[in-house]
């Protein structure tokens, strides 16, 4: 039976490694090479990443609904096709600003694109009454660029909700690939420059392939509550097991609440 060596002392929560391993990987067959079947056995789970996506979008709809009209938001690193895909093109009460490293395609009058830094927004305290984002805060390299965005989001914005996967969860949600994100890095740098994984096509520059992995730093759950001590913690659950967290603070939601 083969299982990732990977050595993370005797936590109790790194158990699951070995079990998901054994549950993923056939009998004598080395997990590093054997790269098509570790594929097949993941496609349910990339598959359902839509569902995820559209159950977190309906807590989303729950928390901003308690939030008076007109509202503006901030989406970091958003696309319009996202928001076209839920609906929320049509809503002239709602204006978007999409924050990119790149310029994005926007329609409408409700939408508008800017370049910018995550960790050094160009905005007014408290300027928008939500700012949104989805899987970026991990792509920043260091922690100390995470602590730099979460404390803009908390600046500019009166509520936030921010998504981010768990980094204890098994299977490493941008190469795809189980437990790529505890294994050593040059390993992570040889895979990503020999194999095309989840997101990323192999590449034979190896600068480009450290900084691909350098630049996902993925958080825990004692981690993202550090970044944001005012917020509310969300866990979406995969049988039982957290893939990710949604941080969120409204405070309409909260007196409620």
């Amino acid at each position: 039976m083969h299982n990732f060596k990977i050595h993370c002392g005797s936590d109790s929560r790194f158990k699951i490694m070995r079990v998901y391993c054994r549950k993923i990987l056939p009998e004598k067959v080395n997990p590093i090479w054997n790269m098509k079947n570790i594929k097949k056995k993941l496609m349910p789970y990339e598959g359902g990443s839509q569902y995820f996506r559209e159950r977190r979008f309906q807590f989303f709809l729950s928390l901003i609904n308690t939030l008076p009209r007109p509202i503006r938001i901030l989406d970091i690193g958003g696309t319009y096709f996202f928001w076209e895909k839920m609906n929320f093109t049509q809503m002239p009460d709602i204006t978007f600003t999409l924050l990119n490293l790149y310029p994005q395609e926007v329609h409408g009058e409700n939408f508008t694109s800017m370049i910018g830094d995550a960790t050094q927004l160009s905005f007014k305290d408290k300027e928008f009454d939500l700012v949104f984002s989805n899987s970026v805060i991990e792509h920043l390299f260091t922690k100390e660029n995470q602590v730099k965005m979460a404390n803009e989001i908390r600046r500019v914005g009166k509520n936030y909700f921010i998504q981010t996967p768990n980094l204890y969860f098994p299977i490493e949600p941008h190469w795809l690939f189980p437990f790529f994100q505890f294994l050593p890095i040059r390993v992570r740098v040889f895979l990503t420059q020999h194999f095309n994984i989840g997101g990323y096509r192999k590449t034979n520059d190896r600068a480009k392939a450290i900084e691909r992995v350098n630049e996902v730093r993925l958080l825990s759950k004692k981690e993202i509550k550090e970044l944001f001590p005012d917020g509310n913690c969300y866990e979406e659950k995969f049988f039982s097991l957290t893939k990710s967290f949604v941080m969120y603070k409204f405070s309409k939601a909260n007196e409620v609440l």
